[in-house]
């Protein structure tokens, strides 16, 4: 096993940087993404000066993690590998190695039940110290409360041999979320040796109230932390969220709308902004780019055909794929925004006599029981009908071919004379048995909650339903898509490059990559003021409509303003030529290299000197 060897440009040559999070080689969240895309540029600039710290779950690192051969660690000689050794000879479970990424970083990863026998005293020392109760049944805050400990005496392990090397290297713990801050206090209070950063992404209390107050923006000086997170049954996690904030040395957070959230929810105001970014090579198609999204629109145009074509068809070469992706959070993601543009969309083409379509996919995930039978049958059908024409295609090619050879008039024969009745029966069998009356549906999935779902109850208040006079069609998939999906079958990456645009509106979005994945892949997208993302781009990319990225105004805006100007936005997409779409995605994915963790990372490099100089 190799890590990386050191290098010259360390970012700190003379430091141990230790990044902490939930989501190290646990796939659970937004956070993934983040730790997961930076780490290739993390690496570039700390060499094996860089260490991941996690929790370990058999399952989850199953197929992410790589661990050390006993002789491998019993040889190593960097102060991470002597902390490890030294835990193990405490007793602790440690499981060493790397992380199966680009850069294939060192990871350190420690399971929770391990210290469950500890819970009790674990749990009593936070409320005696630091005031932090538990209830006696939340496994997940038991979790996060004995991964705390544990990663406490990671870092104590790390400080002293940190402190015996000759170098004598300062050690840096950077920690991410809620989930991993439990430790951050007894650290402080202990006086470990050690410069800690806390970053919070979004905080636990403001994503509960936007959540569940339509006004969340006009009310955040006026709320009452304590009683609020006692009213959604939080407090244990925002009090944590709060003494990892105040225990930091360097406390972070994504953007600068969550710098109000921090202040007024957390107390404290935030000593930096660590904009998030993607690792850009992942997604680089060269000059493939254009090519891949007509690969994967004609695998959309399939589903389309399949959903839409048994009830009446439309010219699939007119027609707009747009979409919206995430957690379903209705009113947080936007999609109430969206729906309602699109409803206003509607009736502004039904109205214009212009020609086209636009089919939008709200991908999501909800609870359901099955894929609605109605659009599997019509899927398999239609695969049928395929085969069917094929079988014709080859049997009326090689007879056509024989009578041109043979011909002496050099018209075109009767095609229809060179197809079996075998043949034509079956092709009219199929059409008949597959075409129907009734209107496409709006879900592909029978939901558990069909009519307490916000999407639904919309489209039927809208009468936005598929009628055949609808020029904006909705396709609501509630699951993720993914190659084994009997519906798309193909990667959501894939699906993303084969649409037109991306809608995300949000009234809250810390952050939010679902937009710069589709700028990563040449797609442009709608963001919104009130998402990090979005205020990144207003901010720091002039002339960001030109590139793609189109943002809504949403601060200080009333719902219907900012659902009027979405509307003319998507007014004004609808009504561009192919050459000026084509020419906008080139634009988009042109634009995206300045969105790389290469060039975000500055931000990281920023907040860690900061700590060392208040070392």
């Amino acid at each position: 096993m190799q890590f990386p060897s050191s290098a010259p440009d360390l970012v700190a040559p003379n430091a141990l940087l230790v990044e902490v999070a939930w989501e190290v080689c646990n796939q659970v969240g937004g956070i993934y993404t983040v730790i997961r895309s930076k780490v290739p540029a993390t690496v570039q600039g700390w060499q094996d000066s860089y260490c991941l710290l996690g929790p370990y779950f058999a399952q989850q690192a199953q197929a992410e993690f790589e661990p050390m051969t006993e002789a491998e660690l019993a040889a190593a000689t960097d102060p991470f590998s002597r902390a490890v050794r030294r835990l193990r000879e405490q007793g602790v479970g440690v499981h060493y190695g790397v992380w199966l990424v680009t850069g294939r970083p060192r990871v350190v990863l420690l399971s929770p039940y391990d210290a469950y026998g500890q819970l009790g005293q674990i749990k009593a020392d936070l409320w005696r110290d630091h005031g932090i109760p538990t209830p006696d049944h939340d496994d997940l805050l038991h979790q996060v409360e004995a991964f705390g400990h544990l990663a406490k005496r990671f870092v104590q392990a790390l400080a002293t041999e940190a402190a015996a090397d000759a170098a004598q290297p300062q050690v840096l713990v950077h920690f991410h979320e809620w989930m991993t801050g439990v430790a951050i206090p007894d650290l402080r209070r202990e006086q470990v040796p050690v410069r800690i950063i806390f970053t919070t992404h979004a905080t636990l209390l403001g994503r509960y109230l936007a959540m569940n107050d339509p006004n969340f923006y006009d009310h955040l000086m006026q709320v009452s932390w304590e009683a609020e997170a006692r009213h959604f049954n939080i407090e244990t996690a925002v009090r944590i969220e709060r003494a990892a904030a105040h225990g930091s040395h360097v406390f972070t957070t994504v953007s600068e709308l969550t710098v109000r959230e921090c202040i007024y929810l957390l107390d404290r105001i935030p000593d930096a902004v660590l904009p998030n970014g993607l690792n850009i090579e992942r997604f680089v198609a060269l000059h493939e780019f254009q090519n891949l999204h007509q690969q994967y629109k004609a695998k959309i145009h399939e589903f389309v055909m399949a959903h839409f074509f048994q009830s009446y068809s439309f010219d699939l070469d007119k027609t707009l794929y747009l979409f919206t992706s995430g957690r379903y959070e209705y009113h947080n993601k936007g999609f109430d925004l969206t729906l309602e543009a699109l409803a206003r969309l509607n009736y502004r083409l039904q109205q214009s006599g212009l020609e086209g379509q636009v089919v939008m996919f709200f991908i999501t995930k909800r609870p359901f029981y099955s894929i609605n039978p109605q659009v599997l049958q019509s899927r398999a059908v239609l695969n049928e009908v395929r085969e069917t024409c094929e079988a014709i295609e080859r049997q009326v090619g090689e007879r056509l071919f024989y009578a041109a050879a043979g011909a002496t008039d050099y018209k075109l024969p009767e095609l229809g004379s060179m197809v079996d009745d075998y043949w034509k029966l079956r092709y009219r069998r199929t059409l008949q048995s597959w075409k129907t009356n009734s209107l496409p549906p709006v879900i592909t999935h029978n939901l558990v909650d069909d009519h307490n779902d916000d999407i639904l109850n919309f489209v039927r208040r809208a009468n936005l339903v598929n009628n055949q006079h609808d020029r904006v069609k909705i396709v609501y998939h509630p699951d993720f898509v993914s190659p084994t999906s009997p519906l798309f079958g193909m990667e959501y990456g894939q699906f993303v490059r084969g649409c037109h645009l991306g809608i995300f509106p949000s009234y809250y979005e810390p952050w939010g990559y679902t937009p710069l994945e589709c700028v990563a892949r040449g797609v442009p997208a709608i963001t919104s003021d009130l998402s990090g993302f979005g205020d990144y781009v207003m901010q720091n990319v002039p002339q960001h409509e030109e590139k793609g990225i189109f943002v809504v105004q949403r601060q200080e805006k009333s719902f219907d303003e900012a659902a009027e100007e979405l509307t003319n936005m998507l007014w004004t997409f609808v009504l561009q030529t192919r050459r000026e779409r084509i020419m906008q995605r080139n634009q988009v994915e042109s634009s995206s290299e300045m969105y790389d963790w290469k060039n975000l990372r500055v931000y990281y490099d920023r907040a860690y000197h900061l700590a060392l100089e208040r070392s």
